[in-house]
């Protein structure tokens, strides 16, 4: 019988494993994760599971499904290496070492935080936020914190501070660049975002590099910027990831800002395919290679996967799409934004939400959605049917999107 080894636990792993189920796979499935939990949901980390303390693991399937689906979960597990000429899998536990033999590999080792040179994770008063064990250690350290400071002004920093403002907490937010999120959204949502915090009563401080740390004993009891030290209960990085690449790249795998793969999601050797937050893949719509972060990339990436190892080969195309909630703005993204397009602002029909669309020439390219779901879903059925609504009516709330 065929053995398929999954190493990962996060989104695109349990898709994986859930998809091939669903398509009879005719094999066995292991699933292999360092982390001792059973795949969970990622975005609640940074809202609901730090402010509730009852708030339960957000699984993503029960264990029950795993085993009605003669999937077997090796949790607690570290991969290790990788014998690709005898395809087998060098695996730690708390039992020891041992090899696992597979006919084909999936490498979903997703991201790991970058971390900051003074303060590795472990830091007393330091926190980053990628896994369930250190979103409970926020949790816990919260209720005694008076004074936070968030560094990186991101998706996930901001979600924090979000947060954490919520729970009447002093927040304030350094970001070394001009402008929120930069890389990832246009400046009229970046303008929106900095305008929405500040509101809430987040110190949001641009432009702002810090220094290093202040330490107290051991622990982290500030920040320092511009030679002056701002004092924090509780630090918490968020400067980005890092893709997880070393069991690839120790394997001589071709590695390139993530495990390099092509369209089929399959890497140079043909019994190792990767996907999720660790890939560096091929896209129709950039010229580059990209590498995303997001659960939509993770879970779509695992389907066409699943139906490439069940015998139906398909490139993988689907139309990126993000979300992320701000406070009580839900912004939601469909595309890629990148400079020089041309930006078209649509207030929402009803509500105060708004859109901004994209376009590069007629094309709509990117669709960046603040409270206006209705905009934001029909514009992305458009693009994911290669369509593109007018642009000389794009502004306009009473004209509806339509190609």
């Amino acid at each position: 019988m065929t053995r398929l080894v999954i190493v990962g636990g996060g989104h695109a792993a349990a898709q994986l494993a859930a998809s091939l189920a669903e398509k009879q796979f005719p094999g066995s499935i292991v699933l292999v994760s360092d982390e001792p939990e059973i795949p969970y949901h990622r975005p609640p980390l940074s809202k609901t599971l730090i402010k509730d303390p009852e708030a339960p693991l957000p699984e993503l399937r029960g264990a029950s499904f795993y085993e009605q689906a003669g999937i077997t979960l090796r949790l607690g597990t570290r991969a290790l290496s990788i014998d690709r000429a005898g395809k087998r899998l060098r695996l730690s536990s708390a039992a020891g070492q041992e090899d696992l033999a597979y006919d084909h590999l999936v490498l979903a080792t997703g991201a790991c935080v970058r971390e900051l040179p003074q303060a590795p994770v472990g830091t007393p008063g330091v926190h980053y936020l990628r896994t369930y064990a250190q979103a409970r250690a926020l949790r816990d350290a919260l209720p005694g914190a008076r004074r936070v400071v968030v560094l990186g002004g991101g998706f996930i920093g901001l979600e924090i501070a979000a947060t954490a403002r919520h729970l009447g907490k002093e927040v304030t937010v350094f970001e070394s660049m001009p402008r929120l999120l930069t890389r990832s959204v246009s400046p009229e949502i970046s303008s929106f975002l900095l305008e929405t915090h500040r509101a809430a009563g987040v110190d949001i401080r641009l432009g702002s590099s810090v220094d290093g740390l202040e330490m107290a004993q051991g622990r982290a009891v500030g920040v320092v910027s511009g030679g002056a030290a701002v004092p924090a209960d509780i630090v918490i990085a968020g400067i980005g990831a890092t893709p997880n690449v070393d069991l690839a790249r120790d394997a001589g795998l071709a590695c390139d800002n993530g495990i390099v793969v092509d369209a089929t999601l399959s890497t140079e050797d043909p019994a190792i395919s990767a996907i999720g937050d660790c890939t560096s893949f091929p896209h129709p719509a950039w010229p580059q290679p990209l590498r995303l972060e997001s659960v939509q990339n993770a879970n779509d990436q695992a389907r066409t996967l699943a139906a490439r190892l069940c015998g139906d080969p398909q490139p993988y195309t689907a139309v990126p799409w993000f979300w992320s909630d701000q406070g009580e703005a839900r912004l939601q993204i469909t595309g890629l934004w990148r400079p020089g397009y041309q930006s078209v602002v649509r207030p929402a029909a009803r509500g105060t939400g708004f859109s901004v669309l994209h376009f590069d020439g007629d094309a709509l390219r990117a669709i960046e959605s603040v409270n206006s779901p209705v905009d934001q879903m029909t514009a992305r059925k458009l693009m994911q049917a290669g369509l593109s609504p007018a642009k000389g009516t794009a502004a306009d709330p009473a004209v509806p999107l339509k190609a």
